[in-house]
């Protein structure tokens, strides 16, 4: 796949504006400021082809990213508790909208921050992807922030914490360093 080839299609923030589906579909979900954009520029190639932001909660659309006959979409970062009612409210009728449109979902790239354990958040959104049965693989973001104890704690913990989830992969991600830009790759690959 040519991921140098993905530009940003379009931004939708309420569920009347979305396009139905007519392209395969990768997903990325996860909490406010878990490093969603970083993660797609630093695999996409690019720098700021998905915007990143220092205030949690600031991307509020789902953004399509166009590519090689395949679509990227960055869902809006859930669990942030500055933002209102309505906004949470808005924000989950489009979710749900989303994901019961008949899209040509091939997979969802989850994120959870490897610093610390997956949060009650994480756990509804992992609910959410079993009880639909989409394939998933679990990317842990900001795996450059542990040092080696740490590290490696973290990857024994998730084992216990993802316990009765069924993720295709658990990927420890950094995207300063790189770490786990292949593997992340070729989970897409397979199901492309």
């Amino acid at each position: 796949m040519k991921y140098e080839s993905f530009q940003i299609e379009t931004s939708f923030g309420v569920s009347a504006q979305l396009k139905p589906s007519d392209l395969p579909e990768i997903v990325f979900s996860g909490r406010s400021n878990v490093g969603k954009s970083s993660l797609l520029n630093r695999l996409l190639g690019r720098k700021n082809l998905a915007r990143v932001s220092a205030v949690p909660g600031k991307t509020a659309t789902i953004n399509f990213f166009r590519g090689d006959g395949v679509r990227f979409v960055d869902l809006p970062g859930y669990g942030y508790a500055k933002i209102s009612q309505s906004e949470k409210k808005r924000w989950a009728e489009l979710m749900e909208h989303y994901f019961t449109s008949g899209r040509e979902i091939r997979l969802v790239i989850q994120l959870t921050d490897m610093r610390h354990p997956i949060t009650a958040n994480d756990r509804n959104m992992l609910d959410f992807i079993e009880h639909n049965a989409l394939p998933y693989v679990v990317v842990m973001t900001k795996s450059d922030k542990l040092n080696k104890s740490e590290y490696a704690a973290r990857m024994q913990a998730i084992v216990q914490e993802l316990d009765g989830y069924h993720p295709r992969a658990v990927v420890p991600f950094s995207a300063l360093k790189g770490q786990g830009v292949p593997e992340l790759k070729a989970e897409i690959e397979k199901v492309i």
